[in-house]
């Protein structure tokens, strides 16, 4: 039986999931427009460990969004599960945070474009085909009218910057799915448990999240 504890900060959804056989078992999160992640990221793991009832020795491993998204985020979601890992002596897994969005709908002959708010009119981009195979991959892109124009395949977006960035993408493929906002750790445990099964691990004392603007709070 292999439990997994799946942790996203990349944006203000501070959120935290346990997986048993990749199947997510009990997520706990709270998105507040001032991040809440140093205050709440530990009381999310110690609520689901006591409602699980398992012990931390019983994780099998650490899964943590790896970005690209908040850099205060990221630094304190990928230091708890670096320090969590050490402690247990468990693997740390790395998910792509916009493929964690993604997960949340399925097309069919489209792509998905998942966005997260850089400020202004950038935003934090992929694409992928409906497999949730890369296409393009991770880009800090400012987003203009020409932005996806040579793609005459329908394309779903999701995030939390559609409404600034429908203002200017208006091609009749082009198709805005609001309801779909954040990642969210229940939606690592399929991800995190494929990695596990491969054993494809981040090096502990080397691993770093995909900031793309260094040094830049949010």
């Amino acid at each position: 039986m292999s439990y997994i504890l799946n942790i996203e900060t990349a944006t203000k959804n501070c959120s935290v999931a346990l997986a048993q056989n990749g199947q997510s078992i009990i997520c706990k999160e709270i998105s507040e427009l001032g991040l809440s992640h140093a205050e709440k990221l530990h009381v999310f793991i110690e609520q689901i460990v006591q409602e699980a009832d398992i012990k931390l020795s019983d994780l099998k491993a650490i899964a943590v969004g790896q970005g690209p998204g908040s850099y205060t985020g990221l630094r304190i979601g990928t230091a708890a599960a670096k320090g969590l890992c050490y402690a247990l002596d468990i693997p740390l897994i790395a998910i792509d945070t916009l493929l964690i969005l993604a997960q949340k709908i399925t097309v069919t002959n489209a792509l998905i474009v998942p966005m997260l708010d850089a400020r202004r009119m950038e935003v934090y981009s992929t694409i992928y085909d409906e497999n949730y195979q890369t296409i393009r991959g991770v880009e800090a892109q400012i987003i203009n009218e020409n932005s996806f124009a040579t793609i005459n395949e329908s394309i779903y977006f999701i995030g939390d910057c559609n409404e600034k960035c429908k203002t200017v993408l208006v091609k009749d493929n082009f198709i805005f799915i609001d309801d779909v906002l954040l990642p969210s750790a229940a939606d690592m445990s399929k991800l995190s448990y494929e990695k596990f099964q491969i054993a494809a691990f981040e090096n502990l004392a080397y691993y770093e999240p995909t900031y793309l603007k260094d040094g830049v709070s949010k």
